[in-house]
């Protein structure tokens, strides 16, 4: 499962040169002091060096870019760049770790996504890049850097990031799992009899997995794949001879080791616990694996491997074959980077190196633990006091009433009214599930329709569509085969669901599928009906517990008959041009959100109110951005949640300083999409799986449903305005692209995450159709006036 911080759907398109990666060091301000004139007073900027000060300062981000142009907008200077401003983000993600405010225990949390983003960032960003300097490529980016600038500076920012992960990690957050009873230790500090049990251990269950690899003349170098921890180890035989030994960390056994019970599982152990990393208990009995001669010195290493293999869907083999040759390839991809202990001898630094072929600017050389994604597994560990409050989704009060075994109960209440459902919040199983298995069971369904991007291994959604095909529904299902490291579940999903007789699609030539809709049609009387779901998050139950998202249930028969046109064009050959009301990409959603924007600088323009809200994961494309500049600079206000990847720039005086950019980053990670323009009082709200990003309005197939209903929509107003006063998670933008995270003061602490839960918790599911997501609006938030942020720096 994604945690709160990561970022899922943040892949770049390989093949796309526009989209190179990155900024230099010089230029962008990575590392370096941001300018003067934009600090933030009484602020730290986060780094090795300065993070300790952010527990009792506002903490700022470290700058992405220089001062903004006086020039029009589509000068590069307005456009801050794509990789920094990724990297921004997970500085973002580690202060969470930072954060004394933070649980110990979610403080690890943080430290182990923030692991895992970093190692995605590289195989695909940092990959990507690579790949486009090997190949010679000098084409730049819209905020004007050519592929190897943009590399160095993605380089030394990530190295700052890892820096100070790992002091975070050895100065505050070990010492407090400590003082919490939780101890990583060594075998050295431990007694006799812990030693010698944690030896019994290694010798019946650890030995037996290890196979050490000698690089000698006789001996190639062994192949190490990707992500996975090793040991390098130098040993010395009688002779004085030395030989170099790689050994891999076994992947399939448990990374902690119990000293009290080795071999047992941590979830549900309560303090006192200690654990020896895994690295550190086979180093402790190398003798047992090089028998005979001495071990002189041993080190961890890691490397990572790109992921960006390319590939070209116009060639007649067939998608599925091009994905498993794909998968093949990434396996023995060039390396990226190369992480090694800071204690590495010079001699073991440099064989690694050069057999590996990596240059030194992508060696990270840090104190271990490496590899801290494994640590999170703590996080099972029976320790409330160092966790957050625990959160079980609630029951939609539409959901909570309808009878199982009346499946039709289910397309009743949706005839009545819409239902907007909103995960975490409330359950994905009570709703979604809820809505597929009904399809599947419900005895006047004739077909049911959904596409998949990312689905569980184990997926109760597609076994609802398994048991819908045997009782005798037609049932189309679109797996996209292209969702990056989901590949190989959705091609083992898409043979399981052949097997069945289910027709399967697998995507579009060129597009990716990226649209969460499912369709249910159905036959009452002499009329057929569709019922509808259009949905920002995926169809998996797993991510819906920590993913923020939002879906549509409605029996509006223009969405559903827009879905049916989508669903035609991923089964057939002609692809629909235009439909009724989904805006889908990529034919008709870039248009229509230029024209909406467009609106609104037209009322901005002739003295009326102009006002945009929208949340989304990334503002990337080029073209989105000026428009919204020249939204701003005709006076239409303007906030925009970002939560990741944002090239505008906000807030420069004289041109944009009406627009204002925000990020949330807090216990769930916020994927939902919601766009609301104004539109003199009369405003329009939509949903759906598209961020505004190149790839997704030109790349990708995505929808996004109008929200029509009223009450919906004041639920929809009522969340984005729970954000606006949000002075816990909420994170400013800056014009040099810097960030700095918004502090409650004297004022009542106000948390976007705790307040939505509260207040779904705080309904009883009595069956009524509920209130709009919140309380009454908050009467110093108005979405239609003009938002003035009073916590400003």
């Amino acid at each position: 499962m994604t945690d709160a911080g990561e970022s899922p759907d943040s892949e770049p398109e390989p093949d796309s040169e526009a989209e190179a990666p990155g900024a230099t060091a010089e230029d962008a301000g990575a590392g370096s002091d941001p300018p003067s004139e934009a600090d933030a007073p009484g602020t730290v900027t986060l780094g090795p060096d300065t993070w300790a000060a952010a527990t009792e300062r506002p903490p700022r981000t470290p700058a992405t870019a220089a001062e903004p142009p006086d020039g029009p907008f589509d000068d590069e200077r307005w456009y801050l760049n794509r990789e920094l401003s990724q990297l921004n983000f997970q500085w973002r993600v580690l202060y969470e770790a930072l954060d004394e405010r933070t649980p110990t225990l979610e403080r690890l949390r943080f430290l182990a996504i923030l692991s895992r983003n970093l190692d995605e960032f590289f195989m695909k960003r940092i990959g990507g890049l690579k790949q486009q300097i090997d190949a010679g490529i000098t084409a730049t980016t819209v905020d004007g850097r050519a592929p190897e600038p943009q590399w160095a500076a993605a380089l030394e920012e990530a190295t700052a990031l890892f820096e100070t992960q790992s002091d975070c990690f050895r100065s505050a957050v070990r010492p407090a799992l400590a003082d919490a009873g939780i101890g990583i230790v060594d075998p050295a500090d431990l007694s006799a009899g812990d030693r010698q049990r944690l030896a019994d251990y290694f010798q019946s269950s650890v030995l037996p997995t290890l196979t050490p690899l000698t690089f000698d003349p006789a001996h190639p170098f062994p192949f190490i794949s990707n992500l996975s921890l090793s040991l390098a180890v130098i040993t010395r035989g009688d002779d004085g001879t030395e030989w170099f030994s790689r050994i891999k960390v076994p992947a399939n056994l448990p990374r902690l080791v119990a000293v009290d019970a080795p071999g047992t599982a941590v979830e549900g152990t309560a303090p006192p616990a200690r654990y020896v990393p895994m690295e550190r208990l086979i180093a402790a009995n190398l003798d047992a694996v090089f028998p005979s001669v001495e071990v002189v010195h041993w080190t961890t290493f890691r490397v990572t491997r790109n992921a960006e293999v390319r590939r070209n869907e116009d060639v007649a083999e067939g998608l599925i074959e091009q994905i498993e040759e794909r998968l093949r390839q990434r396996r023995f991809a060039t390396v990226v980077r190369l992480e090694i202990g800071a204690d590495a001898e010079d001699r073991v630094y440099d064989l690694l190196v050069d057999q590996l072929d990596v240059t030194e600017a992508e060696v990270i050389s840090r104190p271990g633990p490496l590899a801290l994604r494994d640590f999170d597994v703590l996080c099972d560990i029976d320790c409330p006091a160092e966790k957050p409050e625990p959160w079980a989704p609630q029951q939609h009060p539409r959901f909570a009433t309808l009878d199982p075994d009346r499946p039709a109960e289910l397309f009743e209440a949706l005839r009545e009214a819409d239902a907007l459902v909103h995960h975490p919040y409330h359950t994905f199983e009570g709703t979604v599930q809820s809505f597929l298995d009904a399809a599947a069971h419900d005895a006047d369904t004739l077909a049911i329709k959904a596409a998949i991007y990312r689905t569980a291994p184990d997926s109760r959604v597609l076994r609802s569509l398994i048991d819908a095909a045997k009782n005798g529904k037609q049932v189309a299902v679109m797996v996209e085969l292209k969702a990056r490291f989901d590949e190989e579940n959705n091609l083992r999903w898409v043979k399981r669901l052949e097997e069945e007789g289910i027709h399967v699609a697998y995507g579009s030539i060129g597009l990716k599928t990226h649209s969460k809709v499912a369709l249910a049609v159905r036959q009452e009387g002499d009329d057929v009906r569709t019922y509808s779901h259009v949905a920002t998050g995926n169809y998996h139950s797993e991510t819906a517990k920590g993913y923020v998202d939002l879906g549509l249930f409605t029996a509006d028969r223009d969405i559903g008959q827009d879905i049916v046109q989508l669903f035609n064009s991923f089964t057939g050959h002609a692809r629909q041009r235009s439909y009724r009301k989904l805006l889908v990409a990529p034919e008709t959603l870039r248009e229509r959100l230029y024209e909406l924007i467009e609106r609104e600088r037209a009322h901005a323009a002739a003295g009326r109110e102009g006002r945009i809200v929208a949340k989304m994961n990334a503002l990337e494309d080029p073209g989105v951005v000026e428009k919204l500049y020249e939204a701003g600079a005709a006076g239409v206000d303007i906030d925009l949640f970002v939560r990741d990847i944002c090239r505008l720039r906000p807030g420069v005086e004289g041109a944009t300083e009406t627009i204002r950019v925000h990020s949330i980053v807090g216990r769930f990670l916020e994927h939902s999409r919601i766009f609301r323009f104004g539109n003199d009082g009369d405003p329009d709200h939509f949903v759906g799986s598209a961020d505004w990003m190149t790839r997704n309005l030109d790349r990708r197939v995505e929808a996004v449903t109008p929200v029509e209903d009223p009450e919906l929509q004041a639920e929809l107003d009522a969340i984005l305005e729970t954000m606006l006063a949000d002075n816990r998670r909420r994170w400013l933008m800056r014009p040099d692209g810097s960030y700095v995270q918004q502090r409650p003061g004297d004022e009542p602490i106000r948390d976007t995450h705790q307040e939505l839960m509260d207040r779904v918790r705080s309904r009883e599911p009595d069956g009524t159709r509920p209130p709009a997501h919140g309380p009454p609006r908050d009467p110093d938030i108005d979405l239609d006036e003009v938002y003035t942020d009073t916590n400003e720096p």
